[in-house]
């Protein structure tokens, strides 16, 4: 493993179930995030997706590759993100992820979440290997 490094590809499909199902498990009740018609009111295109459920999907990205590439004993150190274009119902969520810095027992990957809008989530996720 090297910087420069690319983290295999994962494209997640983006249904109405996902959006408001993640939205209520992280307790996140604003209405933007289940209610169709007050997030048009509200000026969206649709629902769309919080940044909890973004936040875990980077992880969970980065988490499948570094259980094989690292081993399964791993720790998320730090997740710095930017959120872009909103991520709403069937559209596709494709992350890509390079592996940016090697320091130790610690690797810094960039990570990118992009729909057909753009890139929806920007992030840097630091994990370190555990003994």
């Amino acid at each position: 493993m090297n910087p420069g490094d690319q983290i295999p590809e994962w494209k997640l499909p983006i249904t109405p179930t996902l959006v408001v199902s993640t939205a209520l498990a992280t307790r996140d009740f604003q209405d933007v995030h289940h209610d169709r018609d007050l997030a048009v009111k509200r000026g969206s295109k649709d629902i769309f997706l919080n940044i909890l459920t973004t936040t875990g999907l980077v992880q969970r990205y980065v988490g499948e590759w570094a259980s094989k590439q690292v081993g399964e004993r791993y720790q998320v150190l730090e997740c710095a993100l930017r959120l872009g274009a909103p991520a709403y119902p069937y559209d596709e969520l494709s992350f890509t992820g390079t592996v940016k810095e090697i320091e130790g027992d610690a690797l810094t990957i960039d990570v990118v979440g992009a729909v057909s809008l753009g890139n929806h989530v920007n992030a840097t996720v630091k994990i370190a290997r555990n003994a």
